[in-house]
């Protein structure tokens, strides 16, 4: 493009589209054409690409100037509301501590009144074991507390003594033979020989990367199981590989110098009572086969398998089909029990069904947070614009030393202004003592005005209230006075004057000022803590308790959606009523 030069002014040295236009006035004044007939640019490309590639060359240059900010907004406000709305529904930590379990309790019927059957405590016995060699039971515990009061304790209570359940089945192996005592003679009964089964030692490394939340990978140092050995004992091979993948990983210990764990023995002798092991196992010719064969010949030694009695021994409470209900239907790895949670609803094997009256409480918090941020936001209002209005019609030296008194505010602490205001309202304060020595109420009928909803809608409306004036004040610093005297030079009174000019015209300062106000309010939690007791706190206070001190996340990730929600919901309407187009900073 240099030789167009004298067509129009340039800019920088990449093109632009203005190059481009100028180039194209030049062309069409020259006529540079291909042999096609298309109009070209002098080093002969077509003046479309041209012109295309400016314009793109323009965007990409307007997209990296925005986007260190964009990269902020995804970061620090998209990627939190994202994680919010996947944690209200996650729920893989059932299904990942107990897996076998789990899928065991999908064909289990609820309503035929009867505990699930045998396999299922078998299956819980080693899923249970696993999570508590790696403490995760006790995680498993926690989230299923929130659902079923009680079930905390029982899992750690169990958690302790799985191995008293285990060590029935392998006293009486190490009896008969102490060779079972040996760890290396386990790593050679379960390596096996002939075609090695891959996939059983990947599926426990999953599993155990699932279980504790990590992404181990590599050489657990066993060879792995033959696939004859895996299919003469399926149980026992599951269970000592899955040990063998704790022993490396977590232990980081070496697999055939370590005896396996109590519930290794129990899988053994499962799979030795089961129906037609012992000729299998009779027909078996691989490493230890005269070991396996002794102790296939000696079942009697071994006690009956009865897992169920044994979890009734450990706590009664596994005896409860209310438990295992809770266990089944918060097994899958979604659920929206969450969010019924938060509507005071509760969820059953048939659907969900409305919580005791006793503890319906959230839908009484969302109710109380909307009535009183309305509340606060209507006094900003009858407050703020009194202020606001002084202040736009006052000289401007004198509206910015009352402005520094607006501003005040923002230089004191919350938690200072807030104490504050809770020793001026209690029944001993500044207020109360003010009354009765003016005689207004007597000393034995001092005002209560601390930890109920007065208190908190005082503190937060003096917190809220600058917030209210400043896009108010900016608003009313734009209305010309001449508009209120030629209202007054046509006859209008000041009243009218007022309320048919001047108020309109600020509406957009009234509206930015509650949509500032209503959205602080509605997520405040500390000053309704102080100062609001039982009667005064929001919906904020409960997620704060999940999020801090209970830790049920997926709570208060629920509560925080239904308001966030609850919030847009607002807005639309009010951009259907008013207008967001209306709502002017100024």
């Amino acid at each position: 493009m240099s030789d167009l030069k004298s067509t129009g002014p340039q800019t920088m040295d990449a093109p632009t589209p203005e190059d481009a236009l100028h180039e194209a006035k030049a062309l069409n004044a020259e006529d540079h054409r291909d042999a096609s007939g298309r109009l070209v640019t002098a080093d002969g490309r077509s003046l479309k690409s041209s012109l295309n590639r400016a314009l793109r060359l323009q965007k990409a240059r307007a997209m990296m100037l925005i986007a260190p900010l964009l990269i902020f907004v995804l970061v620090t406000f998209i990627a939190p509301i994202a994680s919010m709305l996947f944690r209200s529904v996650e729920n893989e930590i059932v299904a990942n501590t107990l897996p076998l379990t789990t899928d065991r309790l999908e064909s289990w019927d609820a309503t035929q009144g009867e505990l699930p059957p045998e396999a299922v405590f078998q299956d819980l016995f080693f899923d249970l074991f696993l999570a508590a060699e790696a403490k995760e039971h006790t995680k498993l515990g926690t989230r299923l507390n929130y659902e079923s009061t009680g079930v905390s304790s029982l899992f750690r209570q169990s958690g302790r003594r799985l191995d008293d359940i285990g060590e029935a089945y392998q006293d009486p192996l190490e009896d008969l033979n102490e060779a079972w005592k040996e760890g290396a003679v386990w790593f050679e009964l379960m390596s096996g020989q002939g075609q090695t089964s891959d996939g059983v030692v990947t599926n426990q490394i999953d599993r155990f990367n699932k279980l504790t939340s990590s992404n181990l990978r590599g050489d657990i140092g066993f060879a792995l199981p033959s696939e004859e050995i895996a299919a003469l004992l399926p149980k026992t091979t599951r269970a000592y590989t899955a040990w063998a993948v704790f022993t490396v990983f977590e232990d980081e210990d070496v697999v055939a110098a370590e005896d396996p764990w109590e519930a290794v023995y129990a899988a053994l002798a499962l799979d030795l009572q089961s129906p037609g092991a012992t000729d299998r196992i009779a027909a078996y010719d691989g490493p230890q086969a005269e070991l396996l064969q002794e102790a296939a010949a000696n079942l009697e030694i071994l006690p009956e398998a009865d897992f169920t009695a044994a979890f009734l021994d450990i706590d009664e409470d596994w005896g409860d089909i209310n438990r295992w209900e809770t266990f089944q239907v918060y097994s899958p790895k979604y659920t929206d029990g969450y969010f019924l949670n938060s509507v005071d609803l509760q969820k059953t094997p048939d659907g969900f069904e409305a919580r005791p009256e006793n503890e319906r409480i959230y839908i009484t918090l969302f109710q109380r947070t909307i009535f009183m941020s309305l509340v606060i936001t209507g006094s900003c209002i009858l407050l703020g614009y009194p202020v606001a209005w002084i202040l736009a019609n006052l000289p401007t030296r004198t509206a910015n030393l009352l402005m520094i008194l607006v501003l005040l505010p923002f230089w004191t602490s919350l938690l200072v202004r807030t104490s504050a205001w809770k020793v001026m309202l209690q029944q001993q304060g500044v207020i109360n003592d003010v009354l009765v020595w003016l005689g207004l109420v007597g000393d034995g009928s001092r005002l209560v005005m601390i930890n109920n909803q007065f208190g908190t809608i005082v503190a937060m409306t003096h917190i809220l209230l600058p917030f209210m004036i400043l896009p108010m004040y900016s608003v009313m610093q734009t209305i010309q006075p001449s508009y209120l005297r030629a209202a007054k030079s046509l006859g209008a009174t000041n009243w009218t004057a007022f309320w048919r000019v001047y108020f309109p015209q600020s509406v957009p300062g009234i509206g930015a000022g509650s949509i500032l106000v209503f959205i602080l309010s509605i997520g405040y939690y500390i000053t309704p803590e102080i100062v609001g007791g039982t009667k005064g706190v929001f919906i904020s206070n409960r997620i704060a308790y999940h999020i801090s001190s209970s830790l049920n996340w997926g709570l208060a990730a629920a509560l925080g959606t239904i308001l966030f929600v609850v919030v847009l919901v607002l807005y639309w309407a009010y951009d259907k009523i008013v207008g967001i187009d209306n709502v002017k900073l100024g």
